[in-house]
């Protein structure tokens, strides 16, 4: 080989810049071959070897490790360059200084990217299991490109300028506080993600509520740096992972896990119509087979409580009588508990608030037996429209403030219309009427 090599550059010895280019050139075709064959043999064979492994099973996903391959194959060529430029005949020693320092350079972030794409595939992989939801581990994943690429900066400088890589790591010391400041933000990211994966109180898929960062919705990803909340308008907003460490949110991964969504909604009664119960009204509430019971235990209530009033003399205007609002809340009552979509596990109220302008709140407090939105939507309808159609049957009234909207009096008919005074009357609505004094 040495003396074929002497003869070609005898051959080339009246052009002396022929030779220097010809074994350049050879040297840029044995490195492409270096490349064709890494990349068309041994990446090809592993590839099939790959696919008859669990490690290519998976749909799409051998694709994302497969990348891992190639990228290190681009290494081959770069080694080869910087083995054969220094035998490359009359080039200035600077430049093959050069080409060896890129060379390095290249294969040094060749392998960096390489790591990056495995710890990708390798977060793809634990983000199937059931435990990633509670544990993620992205961000760790993150601070260690973060930390990988800063390294690979610097050692790419430092081979640049010809300097020593730890003599440009001891010099950084200097600038700690420096880096400190620029990097404030990764590090509260970096301790708030901490904290979230311990803790668990953030994970993917939990409905979380911020109004400071107009975040309501689910929880799609958990970065090093923010968290992707999906919101129910279909848009997406990201919050800084530290703001969920210091400021405060709703999680409703409890209510979901709990078993029970609750219902907590008043109506507003008009309290002109809370009276009390005639005897042949009370009988006639004893059709109603949720209130057996209820009159039952009632009527020997007030029966012992008057009696022993009447004993002591006292005047039957101290008496204790059944209401109509009474009857009407211990209906409601038996009524959830005989419901089907409601959680008899759980806390379960009907009571009276205070009262307000806007009349008597019946606030119903109670959960549904399950969390899914629609569903919870449904049942807490089917309850409202019973109870406000069965309120009539009560003697109740639901408050509605009346609207300031003027009364459309018609004083002209329309053309074409009957105008005798009769028509006229009828078309006018009747005027209320108005309270002497």
């Amino acid at each position: 080989m040495q003396q074929q090599l002497e003869q070609l550059q005898d051959i080339l010895a009246p052009y002396p810049w022929a030779y220097t280019v010809t074994v350049l050139c050879a040297l840029l075709v044995l490195a492409w071959l270096a490349n064709f064959v890494t990349k068309r043999v041994l990446v090809r064979g592993l590839k099939r070897v790959l696919m008859r492994t669990p490690l290519g099973g998976a749909e799409h996903d051998h694709e994302v490790r497969l990348q891992i391959i190639p990228r290190l194959a681009n290494v081959v060529p770069a080694l080869v360059i910087s083995a054969g430029i220094s035998i490359v005949p009359d080039l200035p020693p600077q430049l093959v200084t050069v080409v060896k320092a890129l060379c390095q350079v290249f294969v040094v972030v060749t392998i960096a990217l390489a790591v990056s794409k495995a710890l990708d595939a390798i977060n793809r992989g634990y983000e199937r299991r059931p435990e990633a939801r509670n544990k993620p581990i992205k961000g760790y994943f993150q601070v260690a490109k973060i930390i990988m690429f800063v390294l690979v900066g610097i050692s790419a400088v430092a081979t640049l300028i010809g300097a020593e890589f730890l003599h440009i790591v001891t010099g950084l010391g200097a600038m700690t506080a420096v880096l400190m400041l620029i990097f404030q933000d990764t590090i509260l990211s970096l301790v708030a993600s901490v904290q979230i994966s311990n803790d668990g109180r953030v994970r993917v898929g939990d409905w979380i509520e911020m109004p400071g960062q107009n975040a309501d919705g689910d929880v799609i990803d958990i970065a090093l740096h923010t968290v992707t909340v999906r919101n129910w308008d279909r848009t997406v907003t990201t919050v800084p992972t530290k703001k969920l460490v210091s400021d405060s949110f709703k999680n409703w991964r409890h209510m979901s896990e709990g078993g029970g969504r609750r219902i907590k909604r008043a109506l507003h009664l008009d309290q002109h119509s809370v009276r009390f119960l005639e005897p042949e009204e009370i009988e006639r509430f004893r059709r109603f087979s949720l209130l057996d019971g209820y009159l039952d235990r009632k009527e020997q209530e007030l029966q012992n409580w008057n009696a022993r009033l009447a004993e002591a003399g006292a005047e039957p205007v101290n008496q204790r009588r059944v209401t109509n609002l009474g009857t009407f809340r211990a209906y409601v009552e038996h009524y959830l508990r005989n419901h089907p979509g409601i959680n008899q596990d759980l806390t379960m109220l009907v009571r009276q608030q205070q009262p307000t302008e806007m009349g008597l709140p019946l606030e119903i407090w109670a959960f549904t037996s399950s969390t899914a939105w629609s569903v919870y939507e449904g049942i807490q309808s089917d309850i409202f429209d019973h109870m406000l159609a069965i309120l009539p049957e009560f003697g109740l009234r639901v408050f509605q403030a009346h609207s300031d909207a003027p009364l459309d009096v018609r004083l002209h008919p329309a053309p074409g219309a009957d105008a005798t005074p009769a028509a006229l009357q009828r078309a006018a609505p009747p005027m209320p009427a108005l309270d002497a004094g």
